[in-house]
């Protein structure tokens, strides 16, 4: 399955981005190839008033809006995080409801890559790989992913894939960006050793590698910069913007779209997650996937984060 070099996080569709908003964001999606889509059931479930499928109901209706749009995008989502009043895990049941309640609200008969969104370690991995199994040979799945697991566990489930012939986890979701490296100890190195294809998300570091956070005073921009931000104002993160500064001055290009390239351009990385809540955004999005950062650059970068 080929993915572009940056996937869109439909996070935003159904929460800051209305659905007329949302279908334009799709739209502009597919003018500018980045076709590949990732949502989850759970999204979102965190809006006051809200109770999880928002996303996905809104991917269903723009699809059905657009004849014959279904076939040139590639839809990914994910299960197992709890769903207020549904449930949460990822026992065989449980997943089995919930990639019916997906394909229901996104209206379609497959999901491209289906996701275990977090992992349940009550549940042995033979029962939730099998379950994974009888959805991909109902052609209800193409592929399977994981997000959030512990390289042992990641391991442990990849073997389980080998030993039993289950079909096993083809991408990997992590937290991961220039201020959020943790996973280049061990996880990334799992995931090239075994060709599992690794689609970070926070890639911008909620927002904070945009370059619009750059003191205290900042913070109240946005909800996002109250609650996620203030962490990264250190002398450490400091460095960081100035590092983009520096390198997106040399290639003409902004902070936003130089952390994506980073991503891009780091091995073992196939594509990072980002979102956008406008046009504007999303086009900035497209300029970063196209944006090819030298040696210079990058140990710049890597010599400002390590």
């Amino acid at each position: 399955m080929a993915v572009p070099p940056i996937i869109f996080g439909g996070n935003v569709f159904g929460w800051t981005a209305d659905e007329a908003m949302s279908h334009r964001l799709l739209d502009a999606c597919v003018e500018h190839g980045l076709i590949a889509i990732d949502t989850a059931d759970v999204y979102s479930a965190w809006v006051p008033g809200h109770s999880g499928g928002e996303s996905e109901t809104v991917i269903g209706a723009w699809l059905k809006a657009r004849p014959g749009i279904r076939d040139r995008v590639l839809i990914f989502s994910k299960c197992g995080i709890e769903m207020p009043g549904k449930g949460k895990g990822l026992s065989a049941a449980y997943i089995a409801r919930a990639a019916e309640d997906s394909l229901s609200r996104l209206g379609v008969e497959r999901i491209d890559l289906y996701q275990a969104h977090r992992d349940d370690e009550v549940t042995p991995p033979e029962e939730t790989l099998g379950a994974f199994q009888r959805l991909i040979e109902q052609g209800k799945v193409r592929a399977i992913g994981a997000s959030n697991f512990t390289p042992a566990r990641l391991r442990a489930s990849l073997e389980a894939s080998a030993a039993h012939g289950l079909p096993r986890y083809e991408s990997m979701q992590p937290h991961h960006n220039l201020v959020e490296r943790g996973i280049e100890a061990d996880l990334l190195p799992l995931c090239r050793e075994h060709e599992v294809g690794v689609i970070p998300y926070y890639s911008l570091a909620s927002g904070f590698l945009t370059g619009k956070y750059r003191s205290t005073a900042d913070l109240g921009k946005s909800v996002r910069g109250a609650r996620g931000v203030a962490k990264y104002l250190d002398d450490r993160g400091k460095r960081v913007l100035a590092a983009l500064d520096a390198v997106g001055a040399r290639h003409g290009a902004t902070p936003a779209q130089v952390a994506l390239a980073w991503q891009i351009a780091t091995p073992g990385i196939t594509a990072p997650i980002a979102s956008a809540t406008s046009p504007a955004q999303l086009a900035e999005l497209a300029r970063a996937a196209a944006l090819r950062l030298d040696a210079v650059a990058m140990a710049t970068l890597n010599a400002a984060s390590t």
